[in-house]
């Protein structure tokens, strides 16, 4: 049971309701009507992803981040959430749950899962050997950046989950 007031989209207003009817439009997800309790909260949510979903980093390769950060936050709403969408970003089930477990197959997804679970270890103080194996794998300062947003909003995510006790509205995720 949901700790914050469930927000009908239909009822929302403000800044919610312009999110709801907007970039939001017909993704009623728990998380979403928690968050709606603020506009500005909600809007948060919506203005990083949009801004990431512009970067150089593949919507797979920031699956893999999501489900690395939400499996180490054990946030079962966002690592079911990020299966689902990692599906549709073309994730295997194999490489959603790799990408879990921080053991991907694919050397780049490999190392996506690794600089994601050092940033969350290390608290964001990585290592310069954590930069240098990163771009080691393709990667530029560019997606160093983005990777630390995608971190962030990961946590953001997991977090307000944590603290709202969101119901989940996706298919449970296989056990990591």
């Amino acid at each position: 049971m949901p700790r914050l007031h469930v927000v009908d989209p239909a009822q929302a207003t403000g800044r919610a309701k312009e999110i709801f009817t907007g970039p939001l439009k017909g993704k009623e997800l728990n998380i979403f009507k928690g968050m709606a309790n603020s506009g500005a909260a909600l809007d948060a949510y919506v203005a990083l992803s949009g801004a990431l979903a512009k970067g150089g980093l593949s919507k797979a390769e920031q699956e893999v981040i999501q489900l690395a950060v939400s499996e180490a936050n054990q946030c079962g709403y966002c690592v079911a959430a990020h299966t689902v969408i990692g599906k549709g970003a073309g994730l295997s089930d194999a490489e959603a749950l790799a990408s879990r477990r921080g053991t991907p197959e694919s050397p780049r997804h490999a190392a996506l899962a690794t600089f994601a679970r050092a940033l969350h270890e290390k608290r964001g103080n990585v290592a310069d050997a954590d930069l240098s194996a990163f771009r080691k794998a393709g990667f530029n300062d560019g997606h160093i950046a983005e990777a630390v947003g995608v971190y962030a909003l990961a946590t953001y995510t997991n977090y307000f989950n944590h603290v709202n006790n969101t119901v989940l509205d996706f298919p449970a995720p296989p056990k990591a």
